[in-house]
């Protein structure tokens, strides 16, 4: 019995369905899309979205074009003194330039991460470990292994396959053997006590240091203090000199005012003795002290009259001066002639 129309319709839309499900595919964000057709690579490459392919003939492949990270594991590397080291894991972060893709597609498939980066790891990583010894590589230069390593591949990058860019390496640290890693932790015990007791030296030193930093402002500090007061005690000595100087040359000033009025007063009496000391007024004294003598004695050997006058001399005791003799004894005394004229001088002549 042959198919109805109908069932020849319905048959047909399944075989579009089917055609239709196998030709329409989706690239993501982030990725491009390459075609094959009976194992050639197609020209054309296909942007993220929808995309339509004979179904049977042509296969596609996405290709990422975003940052990815590639991550290589169990790397065996030979140190140059023949001990077999293993790198558990080592990232590398690369990129690739969408308009470099067909070509290296081409060139190196859509797997090329695996000939590009995954082989060269290896390769580059036992090159390195080949030319330096397990400590070299454990200890000393392990941390320049993923700036090297990532040199390394960009320099290749760059020849065999421009656009593909390397970010960053990481490298985790080797396995080595058990008996090699106790003597590195026992190692590693001993260097960190060193540097416990290096670091705790330095402690000490920096706090002598301080210490004695300490003491000499200390030092500084008193001998700074001792200076000023030292100044302080010269400017008191020298304020106490310039005030007695002062007072000295105050009181010099004051005696030679006192001299000089002195001088000027007994000048002024000189003065006024030269005027009132005449002749008239002398003779005018002279005759008053005659005039108030108690006795008056004359006689006529002496041209002198002997006064009697109380306190002259010897604390009350009285003296006698003689004018020609003496009325009680009737006796004229025997006085030379100059001694007479000092006495009338006296009296304010210089003769009788």
């Amino acid at each position: 019995m042959l198919p109805t129309r109908q069932q020849w319709l319905a048959i047909l839309v399944l075989g579009l369905a089917g055609m239709l499900n196998f030709s329409v595919h989706k690239i993501e964000e982030g990725h491009v899309g390459v075609y094959y057709r009976g194992g050639a690579l197609l020209t054309a490459v296909s942007a993220p979205g929808f995309h339509m392919m004979i179904p049977f003939l042509t296969s596609y492949r996405s290709v990422q074009v975003t940052l990815q990270t590639d991550e290589v594991t169990g790397v065996p590397c030979g140190t140059s003194g023949g001990v077999i080291i293993y790198f558990d894991r080592i990232e590398v972060v690369n990129i690739l330039d969408a308009g470099s893709v067909h070509a290296i597609v081409k060139n190196y498939t859509a797997d090329y991460d695996k000939s590009l980066i995954f082989n060269k790891i290896h390769h580059e990583l036992n090159q390195f470990c080949s030319v330096h010894n397990l400590h070299e590589v454990y200890i000393d230069l392990f941390d320049q292994i993923d700036e090297n390593l990532k040199k390394a591949l960009q320099t290749d990058l760059n020849e065999m396959a421009p656009g593909l860019k390397v970010v960053a390496v990481r490298v985790t640290k080797p396995k080595i053997p058990e008996s090699i890693r106790k003597n590195y932790e026992l190692m590693e015990s001993e260097k960190t006590k060193l540097l416990i007791s290096v670091q705790r030296q330095r402690v000490v030193e920096k706090d002598a240091e301080t210490e004695r930093k300490r003491s000499v402002i200390e030092a500084e500090k008193e001998a700074q203090v001792a200076e000023i007061r030292f100044r302080q005690k010269i400017m008191e000595k020298e304020s106490q000199q310039r005030i007695a100087e002062i007072e000295n040359e105050i009181e010099l000033a004051r005696r030679r005012t006192a001299s000089d009025s002195d001088t000027y007063a007994a000048a002024q009496r000189a003065t006024s003795n030269k005027l009132v000391l005449t002749p008239e007024y002398l003779e005018l004294r002279r005759i008053e002290a005659l005039a108030s003598n108690t006795k008056i004695y004359f006689g006529d050997k002496l041209p002198s009259a002997f006064v009697e006058i109380a306190g002259a001399v010897g604390g009350g005791e009285r003296m006698h001066r003689v004018f020609k003799g003496d009325p009680e004894t009737d006796e004229v005394p025997d006085l030379p002639r100059d001694f007479v004229n000092t006495v009338l001088g006296d009296l304010g002549r210089t003769d009788m």
